[in-house]
């Protein structure tokens, strides 16, 4: 039986890719490639195409012998979101309707859901736990929660067993410096200091130096791409064995900020990497920390990528290596 990938072209869903791969698994993909990369593709069997094309998801789901979805395909820019956010309802609401109800039709009934930290918005608590409220900010964050709440739905009525996982800040590479992140526009930290160290960028923004952490910028939980692909491969298992749903903070416990980043990044790269101080952004948390506890409990979970220096090295050689992206 095979595995749909939407979004399989992906940053966070061709690392995924390639793990299921690695262990053996049948995977089919599917990608607009709006944000993908066709060079990022690395099953075999793959379909360019929209999730809101019923027929092309009949033609799919008729073609091969479908287990269960991991599903990525989403806008997820959170400042895009609040300036369109029509367009977000549209392409993560609406597309994983169409999806669902395809899984429902042709009785396949089995998704892991690339959801997201902004589903908490702002945080009452450090490190979050799942049962804390859920209150985004942003319109990105609130299609994600729906999603969420639909899954659950459909889990009780249709028996289509769920596993959500909540994502705190994707950093990384593929050590084999196959694949990588390659963002248009980029928005994400770690890119955006290596472009500085690549000569593409005069210096990196710190966005605020007055939070109330040790020095003063923003504390975010990283997270090595490559952990969140194992993740998605123990939450199908679970999925396989239990067929309970679940939803799971993924994250590694602990936090670095800006300005940690910055200097770690200075040591990797050998490059002094200017900074500048700009206004605080609207919106943003002083801190944001995962326990990711029951995704250890339950999945079994470890990460193995957890220190930092560890994920800008695999950044770093995946962006010395390819400073224009897939574009070579």
């Amino acid at each position: 039986m095979a595995i749909l990938v939407t979004g399989g072209a992906g940053y966070i869903g061709s690392h995924t890719v390639a793990e299921f791969i690695e262990r053996g698994e049948d995977v089919i993909i599917l990608d607009n490639l709006q944000k993908g990369h066709a060079e990022a593709v690395l099953a075999p069997n793959f379909y360019q195409g929209d999730l809101r094309d019923s027929n092309l998801l009949d033609r799919i789901f008729a073609e091969h012998d479908i287990e269960a979805v991991i599903h990525f395909a989403a806008d997820s820019l959170v400042g895009e979101s609040v300036s369109d956010p029509l367009k977000y309802y549209q392409n993560n609401i609406a597309s994983t309707l169409n999806l669902v109800t395809k899984m429902k039709e042709h009785g396949v009934n089995k998704i892991v859901f690339s959801s997201t930290a902004a589903t908490y918005g702002e945080p009452r608590n450090n490190p979050i736990q799942e049962s804390d409220p859920t209150l985004p900010t942003n319109p990105y964050g609130e299609t994600k929660l729906a999603i969420e709440k639909m899954l659950h739905w459909c889990d009780q009525a249709y028996g289509i067993h769920f596993v959500a996982l909540r994502y705190f800040n994707a950093a990384g590479a593929d050590p084999n410096g196959r694949i990588g992140e390659d963002h248009h526009p980029e928005t994400h930290l770690i890119p955006l200091i290596l472009q500085v160290a690549l000569g593409q960028r005069e210096s990196i923004t710190i966005f605020g130096q007055d939070y109330p952490t040790p020095d003063g910028t923003c504390v975010r939980d990283y997270v090595h791409v490559l952990d969140l692909a194992q993740a998605h491969y123990l939450a199908l298992n679970q999925l396989r064995k239990t067929q309970k749903s679940g939803i799971y903070n993924l994250g590694n416990g602990q936090g670095f900020s800006v300005s940690e980043v910055i200097e770690a990044a200075r040591r990797v790269t050998g490059h002094l990497i200017p900074a500048r101080l700009g206004e605080r952004r609207a919106g943003d948390p002083a801190v944001l920390i995962a326990s990711s506890q029951l995704a250890q409990e339950e999945l079994g979970w470890v990460p193995q990528w957890n220190r930092l220096e560890q994920i800008l090295q695999t950044a770093w050689n995946w962006h010395k290596n390819h400073p224009q992206g897939f574009n070579k």
